[in-house]
């Protein structure tokens, strides 16, 4: 399998008067595995469906290899589709759900087309259940049942609709391991919708934020965690704090932000240069993940540090989870990771000094709208 280049020029689609996909321009390598994620409405399935064929573009073109398929059906556009649901034919055995993209287009005669479904089966390692039925499997066999069937013909571009969405925890995180494992060892290129914001992290080359039918950014993983192009996609990719502040401009390389309880904080501009656009004495959120606070007993940390209560501490096994409320903005409770080695000195009610690692800090304009 050969993967191709999947490209999305000015895609947009209404649906009377809500505009579900609005001018989304995107290009996805040969052999990359992307993921699109969004709140529930944001457009990412209705971008899916427009790519497989199942929706008409309402403007726009959509590019696989050197051929424009936005007016092809789907059964022309030549893509693999794995569906939330499997959508197994409980009739029919494992072997033949697997081969049956194959005979309905009479691609293969019998002998090939029984040695391509060997293949499959020893891909996704279920050689041993060919001739079980849908409901003699597991949750996870059935998927992989679905996945082969996708991948059966070759197909350059497969789509995947939430499919691991009906499986418990830990058999969906196993799926994901092996979903790109097929993915790698074929060069598969790979459209992923899901709304599990880790799930896509683990799996993708790249990552796709929607939100209200536009694209708010693409990127890999690390960037997307690391460096967020606006607070939406800071607040909806992992756990990100907030934290009201004042912006007082600049000193050196730094830009200056000012907290209510009177702590002045330098984030540099290196690593977050927005604040370049800003006012001084604008309003500004002050954007820092749980990883990056650090707590101390009152008394002995600096005196920049703000102060804060334990209202909450939540074992993850090898982490801690706390939950501080600052003292003098209470209306901010702070998310704050630390091993869990280091917690047991933090019990509910600790008074605690809050520091934050500055080269970890972001900055975000109070107009830009969060995601919760």
């Amino acid at each position: 399998m050969i993967g191709r280049r999947l490209i999305l020029s000015g895609l947009r689609k209404r649906y009377e008067d809500v505009w579900a996909v609005r001018d989304t321009n995107l290009e996805i390598e040969p052999g990359e595995f992307v993921s699109i994620v969004g709140p529930s409405g944001s457009g990412k399935t209705s971008l899916l469906t427009m790519i497989a064929g199942f929706e008409t573009p309402t403007a726009g073109a959509i590019r696989i290899g050197d051929k424009d398929v936005t007016s092809l059906p789907p059964n022309r556009r030549d893509i693999g589709m794995v569906f939330q649901k499997y959508a197994l034919f409980p009739h029919l055995t494992v072997g033949q759900n697997i081969g049956f993209p194959l005979k309905m287009r009479r691609a293969l005669a019998a002998a090939p087309l029984k040695v391509r479904v060997e293949e499959m089966l020893q891909l996704v390692q279920l050689s041993d259940y060919r001739d079980r039925y849908p409901n003699q499997l597991s949750g996870g066999q059935q998927q992989r049942v679905a996945v082969a069937r996708a991948l059966v013909s070759d197909p350059p571009v497969i789509l995947m609709d939430e499919p691991l969405g009906a499986l418990d925890k830990k058999l969906r995180e196993a799926m994901q391991f092996e979903l790109k494992r097929i993915q790698q060892r074929l060069g598969a290129t790979i459209v992923y919708v899901t709304h599990d914001q880790d799930e896509a992290l683990a799996m993708s080359d790249r990552v796709a934020v929607m939100r209200q039918g536009e694209l708010q950014q693409i990127g890999t993983p690390a960037e997307l965690y690391g460096k967020p192009a606006n607070a939406f996609v800071a607040d909806f990719i992992g756990v990100m704090n907030f934290v009201p502040g004042i912006y007082h401009g600049s000193e050196g390389s730094d830009r200056i932000v000012q907290l209510a309880e009177g702590i002045r904080l330098r984030v540099p501009t290196a690593y977050d240069d927005r604040a370049l656009a800003l006012a001084r004495t604008a309003a500004v959120h002050i954007a820092i993940r749980p990883e990056h606070i650090r707590l101390a007993p009152i008394g002995q940390s600096s005196d920049s540090a703000a102060t804060g209560v334990v209202e909450a501490s939540v074992f993850f096994g090898s982490t801690h989870v706390l939950l501080v409320r600052l003292t003098r903005l209470r209306d901010v409770v702070l998310r704050v990771e630390m091993p869990a080695s280091k917690a047991t000195s933090f019990i509910n009610g600790t008074s605690v000094e809050v520091t934050f690692d500055d080269a970890n800090l972001q900055i975000f304009p109070v107009k830009e709208e969060l995601a919760a």
